[in-house]
């Protein structure tokens, strides 16, 4: 009976651990699991980074939230909006027309789908700071998980080029 290269009969399955030296034959399943786990892992990062990007946009719309009932509703006597009433309401990001406050005191806070709660200013504030403060504690979250995807991306890309020199090696010292 004659043998394979790793000493195994042909034909029969001694061993269920693949054999790991790097021939034509036995190294492309191996590029082609490592080819495929780095499309998975540049996927999974596209993911979280465009996750990371929309969680600081809503960050961001909440800190504008706590800027425009601190200027806009209670006033700033820097800006000048300390004591009056008339303020410019955005019917879109480029249209606006003039309104009037009727009341300092309570404004609507959308806490979402489309729900709205009477809150005063300073709870209105508060409810805004507890939202930010959460989305930074998810963007930590999330930045160590990038971070880790990140790393195993590299491993498995330096893997990868290992692997495709040292299967070129030998078909280059054949050849």
């Amino acid at each position: 009976m004659s043998q394979n290269t790793d000493g195994a009969p042909q034909g029969s399955s001694a061993s269920p651990i693949p054999n790991t030296k790097m021939t034509p034959q036995r190294g492309l399943p191996a590029l082609r699991v490592l080819r495929a786990l780095q499309t998975r892992l540049t996927s999974e990062l596209e993911h979280l980074t465009t996750s990371h990007t929309k969680l600081r946009a809503a960050q961001a719309k909440f800190r504008d939230c706590v800027r425009s009932i601190n200027d806009g509703v209670t006033g700033d006597a820097k800006k000048g909006t300390d004591g009056r009433d008339e303020i410019l309401v955005p019917l879109t990001s480029s249209l606006y027309v003039k309104g009037r406050l009727t009341d300092r005191e309570k404004v609507l806070v959308d806490v979402g789908t489309g729900f709205y709660v009477e809150k005063t200013a300073p709870k209105a504030v508060a409810f805004y700071d507890d939202k930010v403060k959460g989305l930074d504690a998810n963007l930590q979250e999330l930045e160590k998980i990038v971070q880790t995807k990140s790393s195993q991306l590299r491993i498995v890309e330096e893997t990868l080029r290992q692997k495709m020199l040292s299967e070129g090696a030998p078909q280059a010292a054949a050849g």
